[in-house]
């Protein structure tokens, strides 16, 4: 029989697991809102997609910036963790590549509400910039360079310029409904593809 202390012990991670799930949730139905309705989007709205109340929004992230900026770190890592895991899983490194590149689009098409959401907060925002750099660069490049050794796509494309042509393609999707920015990346895409 475990001890008094053994069961705080228990019950005191238990509850951490039971926090550091729901911020997953409240993170994961924050990005969905955000792609659908914008960083303005109302709490309650986030909250109903979570399946909790207002106050427990509030309780984990005290202002709207702070809403923001989590669901972009939480985009970046679930962005960087996919490019390897497509990789592995994908039936060719182009079909990752495609497939990594939609992740993109969606955390892109989230991240256009950040700089007005910290306004107030530039030095922050070049903070998360150069992470966001940082993490996803790399991801890109290992994405391109197992396309072209497969013989995939044509050498020397660099991931800087193709992550930055995605954002540019992406920039303005939120000004006009008529705009498709993952039919114009599908499109950039193939213009990757060696000529046969």
């Amino acid at each position: 029989m475990p001890s008094a202390s053994e069961s705080k012990g228990a019950s005191a991670r238990s509850t951490r697991s039971d926090a550091v799930r729901n911020r997953q949730v409240l993170l994961d139905a924050a990005a969905e809102v955000f792609v659908a309705s914008g960083v303005d989007a109302p709490i309650r709205e986030i909250a109903a997609r979570a399946g909790v109340g207002t106050g427990t929004v509030y309780r984990h992230f005290p202002t709207r910036a702070d809403l923001v900026v989590a669901v972009y770190r939480h985009q970046v890592e679930a962005c960087a963790e996919a490019g390897p895991a497509l990789l592995a899983d994908s039936a060719s490194p182009f079909a990752a590549l495609r497939a990594w590149t939609g992740l993109f689009v969606d955390f892109l098409v989230t991240k256009h509400g950040l700089a007005d959401a910290m306004r107030a907060d530039s030095g922050g925002f070049e903070a998360l910039h150069a992470y966001f750099l940082d993490r996803l660069v790399p991801v890109c490049a290992q994405l391109l360079d197992a396309a072209a050794d497969a013989d995939e796509i044509g050498p020397g494309t660099r991931a800087y310029e193709l992550m930055r042509g995605i954002g540019n393609l992406c920039a303005g999707s939120d000004d006009d409904p008529r705009y498709d920015p993952r039919r114009l990346v599908g499109l950039l895409l193939q213009g990757l593809r060696q000529a046969e």
